[in-house]
Order: C-alpha cells, then sequence, then structure tokens
C-alpha cells in the first residue's frame, strides 16, 4: 500500500539529512503541515534544535491578499516557522522523488478564540472554547473555507488532507488539561460539546426546539454527573447503553436527535463548501482527503462525518487506526470506487504508537479495506521508531 509520513517544516528546514531518513521509511508521501495549530515538537535528529514551540495557530508560508479588511484571518508562524516554511521544507523530499501534499488543520484555533471569542463554541454552562470554532457562524465559515483553500493548494503540492474539518468539543487538549477529574465518557462529551452561541441556538429552533430549552435540559442530564453518577439510574442505564443511545436516554429522543440533526447539517454543509473551494483553486488532479470519523457526532480533529455523504464530496478519508481499524468498516461498506481509505497508524512508541507491529497493523487495516497508509509522525519519532518502520515488509 503507498504509505505517506507526516511531517512539519521545522523538521525538514535547516537538516540537510532530512529527505534522506524519510525517503528510507520506505514511504512515497510526505504530508506536510501548511496550517496547524498551536503545539510543543520535539525533533530528536534536528542539527539545531531540540524542541519547537508554535505559539499560536498559524500557517506555514505568507498569506496571501485574500484576507485583506477581513476580521478573521490566518496569521504567520513566529520564529518557528518563518516565511515561507512549508515551500522551502516541501522542495527538499521532493527533490528526493517524494510526492508532497499539505496538512492543513482549520476548526482548531485558540489564537481566533482568544482575539474573536464570538467565534467560540459555549457550552450549556455558558463557558467559551477557545481552542473550537463554532462552526455554524457564517463568518468562521467563511474563514474556514477560505483557509482551507489557501492552505490547501499551495505550489507543488499534489494533494490535501483536511483536519478537524467539522465540530470541536471539549476531548481536544488545550494547554495543561485538568479535565480528567470526572469520566465523562462519550455521552458526556458530547453533552459537553454542544454549542449555545446565537447561531447554534437559532438552530435547534429550526429543528423545533425552544431556544433556551436545550442547554436547560443539558445542565439537568449532567447533574448526576457531578455529583457521581453511579448513584443515578439513568446515568448508569445512559453509560451502559453508550453511544448515540446513551445521549437519547438522557435528552429524551426527539430533543436529541434535533440537536444531532442540525450539527450534522451545518457540519456536511461545511464539508462541501471547504471541498468545493479547494477544487476551484486545485489543478486537475488534485486530491483531497478528510481526517474523519464514521460516527457524525463525534468532535475532534477527525471530524464526524456520514461515510456515504463524505466520499460522495472528497476523494477519501484518513481514518484513526492505532487502537484497532474497526472505524475504517463503515466507509469500506460504501463500496466507492477509486475511494481512498487511508489507516492512520502512530509510529511513535512514546505517544501510544506500536512502530513494532506496523506490518501487522498495515494487514489488518487492508484486510478492513484500507488502501494506503499515514505514519504519524515522522519528526517526533526516535531512531528506534523509525529502524522498526523501515524494518517492517515491504508492502506492509
Amino acid at each position: 500500500m503507498k504509505a505517506s509520513a507526516f511531517v512539519y517544516p521545522w523538521d525538514v528546514n535547516g537538516d540537510p539529512d532530512a529527505p534522506g531518513w524519510i525517503a528510507r521509511l520506505g514511504v512515497e508521501q510526505v504530508t506536510l503541515a501548511a496550517a496547524y495549530h498551536s503545539t510543543r515538537a520535539l525533533t530528536p535528529r534536528h542539527p539545531r534544535h531540540r524542541i519547537v514551540t508554535a505559539e499560536h495557530a498559524a500557517v506555514l508560508y505568507p498569506p496571501d491578499g485574500r484576507w485583506a479588511g477581513r476580521p478573521l484571518r490566518p496569521h504567520p508562524a513566529g520564529d518557528w516557522a518563518p516565511g515561507d516554511a512549508w515551500g522551502e521544507a516541501a522542495a527538499a523530499p521532493a527533490g528526493a522523488g517524494l510526492e508532497v501534499h499539505t496538512w492543513v488543520v482549520l476548526a482548531h484555533n485558540s489564537r481566533l478564540g482568544a482575539e474573536h471569542p464570538d467565534t467560540s463554541v459555549v457550552n450549556a454552562y455558558g463557558d467559551r472554547y477557545p481552542w473550537a470554532p463554532c462552526i455554524a457562524q457564517p463568518a468562521t465559515r467563511a474563514y474556514l473555507t477560505g483557509l482551507a483553500a489557501e492552505a490547501a493548494v499551495r505550489p507543488g503540492a499534489r494533494g490535501t488532507e483536511l483536519e478537524s474539518l467539522g465540530w470541536y468539543g471539549l476531548a481536544q487538549l488545550h494547554a495543561h488539561d485538568k479535565t480528567a477529574g470526572v469520566g465523562l465518557g462519550d455521552v458526556g462529551q458530547y453533552l459537553m460539546s454542544l454549542c449555545f452561541c446565537p447561531a447554534c441556538r437559532a438552530g435547534y429552533g429550526e429543528e423545533g426546539l425552544d431556544a433556551d430549552e436545550p442547554a436547560s435540559a443539558v445542565r439537568a442530564a449532567l447533574e448526576p454527573l457531578w455529583r457521581g453518577a453511579i448513584l443515578e439510574p439513568l446515568w448508569r442505564g445512559a453509560a451502559r447503553d453508550g453511544g448515540w443511545s446513551g445521549v437519547e436516554k438522557l435528552l429524551g429522543e426527539t430533543r436529541a436527535n434535533a440537536t444531532r440533526a442540525w450539527r450534522d447539517r451545518v457540519a456536511r454543509s461545511l464539508q462541501q463548501e471547504a471541498v468545493a473551494a479547494v477544487r476551484a483553486a486545485a489543478p486537475d488532479g488534485f486530491q483531497v482527503l478528510l481526517h474523519a470519523d464514521p460516527v457524525s457526532y463525534h468532535c475532534g480533529a477527525n471530524a464526524g462525518v456520514d461515510p456515504a455523504h463524505i466520499l460522495s464530496v472528497a476523494d477519501g478519508v484518513v481514518v484513526p487506526c492505532t487502537g484497532g481499524a474497526g472505524l475504517l468498516t463503515p466507509f469500506a461498506q460504501q463500496r466507492r470506487a477509486g475511494a481512498v481509505l487511508a489507516a492512520h497508524l502512530t509510529v511513535v512508541a512514546g505517544l501510544g504508537g506500536r512502530p513494532a507491529a506496523l506490518a501487522a497493523d498495515a494487514a489488518r487495516a487492508r484486510d478492513l479495506g484500507a488502501t494506503e497508509l499515514r505514519l504519524y509522525h515522522a519528526g517526533l519519532a526516535s531512531d528506534a521508531d523509525l529502524e522498526a518502520v523501515r524494518e517492517a515488509p515491504a508492502g506492509r
């Protein structure tokens, strides 16, 4: 199977050996970050540095004139990726015969939330999530669509992978998180990720709910959890059922399905608009993939999608498979000819990956329908991790 390695520009720029050690992994492609959230990253092999601190969400190239006069606009990186860091980094693996695709993070941006608080998801308690732009707001959608087109179609790129093109919620890490004191589970995560900004309140109204009623219902549903839901029969039942049936049990079927209908409609239309914007800006043959989860109400970097819909919009998906490849099945069941189903496998042992088991994990993913592999993350991996990748049998 064709394989690609994720890298950051700072993994490559300033390291003349980078194209060589990447190519020796046996990959055919590099997926290179072009727009990325704030992070602190290890660079174990770089000749100049060991820790890179990306202080805010940024584009890793000079943004163009389309943003003039617009209050919501991307910010260039600081000294961690100055100038056209993406273009410089892309030239090196391309020179070694590797395809280069862009990696674009969209609805995950804490600087946007800090500078424009009204753009953020607001939970049922009125708390804002500054890292999570609300994708129902027209100005935010216009920003994300423009960013997708600009960041995806960089000179020399053969395709793109769009991450977090959907709802974000509570679960994504923000700074030094201290949110694990109460186990929320799948049901609690959904309830704590519902947005109640003015746009979403109006949207719930379009689905037949009173504007204020869903937020009070969510707070009432969550209250037993804060007190220790083991004492509450309804929560015990919701936890036992898990998944969507647990949400329906707590909110009531009509109310739960109305919130989901609104959120699914918003996410689907944004995904369509962003992919269309990328295609309009891209040359013929440009590949567009989404990082995706086949459960549409899930939030995060792997956006919740409807498999049939997203495979009718994009060229394929990148699916998290490190903990097992089962999420591939709903996509494979669509039997869409030519669709890319890329299995995302972490190969950094320190991040919970299984580099020594790459061949076995890739084989399981292939059996469940994977057509390609994505290896996360070549720049973060130790030499021992990379050696294990190199030793995996050809074709994996």
